[in-house]
């Protein structure tokens, strides 16, 4: 079963943590992982690109000159494509652009790239991220105490939004935070790290594992947060 090291925001590592090996100790399918991503870039274009033809640019309504006598080639129109302000031949027009993937394979991409930082040591999860005030300087500190993160692309994944924990990344140019609800392939590969709270690990295990649906995971979080508060209180 595979497992990984817990750290608090000073670094220090605070306990052993075992992961699901359904979601994040399968082998990658690269493959699966190929499609996904074509599809979801694919998916990201507007299909809004559009020329006009000879027929719906303006003007050209008159024969430049005459059918014969003047030794040059007959002419309809000055907006026939040869023509400077003419219309384009071929050009681009307005279409959709879709990949429709199956959800399972969506979901099979999402455990092949987690198994994947996980073999490689690039998921980084803490005991909880926290800030009592938005400030850059302090996520600057604690992405720098983070093992081997410094420097490099981190995508922070939150079980819920904080808008302190949003304020105080969105200056850094290497850092991303999104909603776990939000993960996918393509964010998950663009950046070096992922770093994550134990919640989100749970809410990416009860969903890509258990099959739950996002809202009733991020239900039975909240839940579990409340129990959790009450026992200690």
């Amino acid at each position: 079963m595979p497992s990984t090291t817990v750290y608090n925001l000073a670094g220090e590592a605070v306990e052993q943590l075992e992961l699901s090996e359904q979601v994040f100790g399968v082998a990658p399918n690269m493959a699966v992982l190929h499609q996904v991503v074509t599809a979801q870039l694919v998916n990201r274009r507007q299909g809004n690109a559009s020329t006009k033809t000879r027929s719906e640019v303006a003007g050209g309504n008159k024969k430049p000159y005459r059918q014969k006598g003047t030794g040059r080639a007959r002419q309809g129109s000055t907006r026939a494509p040869q023509f400077r302000h003419g219309g384009t031949v071929f050009g681009p027009r307005p279409h959709p652009y879709h990949h429709d993937v199956p959800k399972k394979m969506r979901r099979l991409a999402i455990r092949s790239v987690l198994s994947d930082k996980v073999a490689n040591e690039s998921l980084i999860v803490l005991n909880d991220l926290v800030l009592d005030t938005p400030r850059t300087k302090d996520m600057l500190t604690i992405l720098s105490k983070l093992p081997n993160s410094a420097g490099k692309k981190v995508l922070m994944m939150l079980p819920q939004r904080d808008e302190n924990v949003v304020l105080s990344t969105r200056n850094i140019p290497t850092a991303k935070v999104q909603h776990v609800s939000s993960i996918n392939v393509v964010e998950l590969l663009k950046h070096d790290y992922v770093v994550m709270p134990v919640k989100t690990v749970r809410w990416i295990e009860m969903v890509f594992g258990e099959g739950l649906s996002a809202e009733e995971a991020t239900a039975r979080i909240v839940d579990e947060a409340a129990s959790s508060a009450e026992s200690k209180a």
